[in-house]
């Protein structure tokens, strides 16, 4: 089992209240945010977790350095910005297999990996995405799937409101998804891959209730240090 964390954004939104740490290293609770991901990813038995880093990488590398909890990880570094879809294929080389789970590393869902990987082995498709039920999807736009869980449809942010389905940026795919890209090409994963090949190419996803939060805004950060002091 490996995974991608995509952990090379700049974290612009966030630095009023977090300006000295890359974003995924933002303290919660004491800790940095990253750990708490790779606290939940590991015990589904993820042996290999590739970070994807740019910004302030340094940070990151001298914190965990080769292994956290019995888990390899290794590091694909941006050294300019290659967008989510660049920055995961740029860190496809540095996984050995061909199934790879990737996640942001600015979000927490903690969805039950086992789902997904039985999700994905169940369906004819190069990827399958988890979804999350949300009051109002104007932050994220919204995902739309049919009765056999195939994505139909995405709704932009500006013409999306109200409750709805949103895409929760945990994927499970096959690497040749990426590797269709020329290894060094900005572009973004969600646009140039999941939004344009959709209609042509089976994609599905399902609905996770799992607790979700986006950090990336400072008031979602500042909830989920709450929720932690309250043990979430």
């Amino acid at each position: 089992m490996e995974a991608i964390i995509l952990a090379g954004g700049f974290g612009t939104r966030l630095r009023s209240v977090v300006s000295d740490v890359p974003k995924p290293m933002a303290p919660i609770g004491g800790r940095p945010f990253l750990e708490l991901l790779l606290d939940h990813l590991i015990p589904f038995g993820f042996s290999h977790i590739v970070l994807s880093t740019g910004y302030m990488h340094e940070t990151i590398e001298t914190h965990f350095g080769n292994s956290y909890r019995g888990a390899r990880l290794s590091y694909a570094i941006e050294t300019e910005p290659l967008g989510t879809g660049g920055g995961m294929r740029n860190a496809i080389e540095k996984c050995d297999g061909d199934e790879i789970v990737v996640l942001n590393g600015d979000t927490l869902f903690m969805v039950n990996y086992d789902d997904l990987v039985h999700f994905f082995h169940s369906r004819p498709t190069r990827l399958a995405a988890i979804l999350r039920q949300v009051a109002d999807t104007s932050r994220y736009g919204s995902v739309t799937t049919d009765c056999s869980d195939r994505i139909c449809r995405f709704t932009e942010k500006a013409s999306s409101h109200g409750p709805g389905t949103i895409n929760g940026g945990i994927y499970m795919l096959h690497r040749s998804l990426l590797e269709e890209h020329a290894l060094g090409d900005a572009f973004s994963f969600e646009k140039e891959i999941l939004q344009s090949r959709y209609v042509d190419e089976p994609f599905f996803a399902y609905t996770s209730g799992a607790y979700f939060i986006d950090i990336g805004v400072p008031e979602d950060y500042l909830k989920l240090n709450n929720d932690i002091k309250n043990s979430l």
